[in-house]
């Protein structure tokens, strides 16, 4: 039996490639001899430069930038080439996560995006031809606008003073946007986007209401920052004449996705389209006995283009089996049979608190993987014994 690890990161508490190898430790403990391989996964979030980089043999950049709660931190991005094509690769994550924000000041009114404009400009001084851009695990929710104003963009009262867009209610005290200080080497460079098309700006499934609360917004602040946006998506669409507020992957990260698209004229991708194009996953897929996917919540959301079900689609394709395990099971996970995952489970084994779950994560992996290798092999050996013959030379059913 072949067995090919596929999994994303468990969020805020293992990257992609951490869980792959918690998984094939597993399947070690199993059988020692076993045929595994690890693929982490990467859509977009944490470890996505990195991932990227590794596979392209190019090199890290590590920048001092502004970090999600207006502090600085160390950041990096990556750089690769290819022929006479120099390419940036940005992980907003590594500069806007989530995992960067501390617990006590996670209220997305006043989180920024300001660093990723800083990466951005730090690889035009590099002179890059092309930036592919990484939206997942965002600790944000300000639309891109702390990006824009790192790249030139001012937000105008109506009195024609610019505001310093700290916090997202900032945006309803803009009037209009001026662009025409933007930097110009941005016309130079293609920028593609690796997004959830399903996150879009505005509306009642807009990225306020469906992603706030997870980023620490309370329901009054929920209604803040949906006004904020839908009032953003009206400046842009005045100043630029684009209609951001319903364009899939426009919410991608906080709404990061409709600022790239409106101030950079960047193209944006379904995540797992995009990524493709670096890791060969589907050949792996084919030449598999069974996948073992992953990520730290499974949940409805999860069919909407997460790594788990798109790895599933692919393994339908040539009637490979699937299983997935995961940290969290949320309300609706049964939906992601239907996406083809064959079966789930929960890595905890017993009631901890978070920080301890994750500190016990890596092992729990391990316990997991090596608990279905085991069940599968007592079905094989079921199965088998289903099909013994009788001294008669008739086959008899358990």
């Amino acid at each position: 039996m072949k067995v090919i690890m596929i999994p994303s990161g468990f969020k805020e508490c293992l990257d992609a490639e951490e869980v792959a190898v918690a998984m094939g430790a597993g399947a070690k403990r199993f059988e020692p001899f076993i045929r595994t391989e690890m693929l982490p996964m990467i859509d977009g979030g944490e470890g996505f430069a990195k991932a990227i980089v590794k596979i392209k043999d190019g090199n890290l950049i590590h920048k001092t930038v502004t970090g999600p709660v207006w502090k600085k931190i160390d950041s990096h991005y990556g750089i690769f080439q290819e022929g006479n094509e120099r390419t940036a690769v940005i992980e907003m994550a590594a500069v806007a996560g989530l995992k960067l924000v501390p617990k006590n000041l996670r209220n997305p009114l006043h989180t920024t995006t300001y660093g990723v404009g800083e990466l951005i400009l730090d690889a035009l001084n590099r002179r890059v031809n092309k930036i592919i851009i990484g939206c997942g695990d965002s600790g944000t929710s300000d639309g891109g606008a702390g990006m824009a104003q790192a790249l030139g963009v001012r937000f105008l009262n109506d009195k024609q003073q610019i505001i310093d867009v700290k916090s997202v209610t900032d945006i309803l005290k803009a009037a209009t946007i001026n662009v025409s200080h933007m930097d110009t080497r941005l016309r130079e460079v293609s920028i593609d986007v690796a997004c959830n098309w399903k996150n879009i700006l505005c509306g009642e499934r807009g990225v306020a209401r469906v992603f706030g609360p997870q980023k620490g917004a309370a329901p009054e602040q929920v209604h803040i920052l949906s006004a904020a946006l839908d009032h953003y998506a009206d400046l842009i669409q005045n100043v630029t004449g684009m209609n951001v507020r319903y364009t899939p992957g426009s919410g991608a990260s906080g709404g990061l996705g409709a600022g790239l698209m409106a101030f950079t004229g960047a193209r944006l991708h379904q995540r797992f389209d995009l990524i493709k194009h670096y890791i060969q996953i589907e050949e792996k897929i084919a030449n598999a006995d069974l996948v073992i996917t992953g990520e730290g919540s499974l949940d409805s959301q999860t069919p909407d283009g997460k790594i788990p079900c798109e790895v599933a689609r692919i393994a339908k394709k040539y009637n490979i089996p699937v299983i997935a395990i995961t940290g969290t099971i949320g309300r609706g996970a049964e939906s992601n049979y239907d996406a083809g995952i064959d079966a789930y489970v929960s890595i905890i084994q017993n009631p901890v608190t978070l920080d301890k779950a994750i500190a016990k994560a890596p092992r729990w992996i391990e316990d997991s993987v090596e608990c279905i290798l085991r069940q599968i092999t007592i079905g094989i050996q079921l199965a088998n014994q289903s099909k013994r013959v009788q001294p008669n030379g008739t086959n008899q059913s358990i």
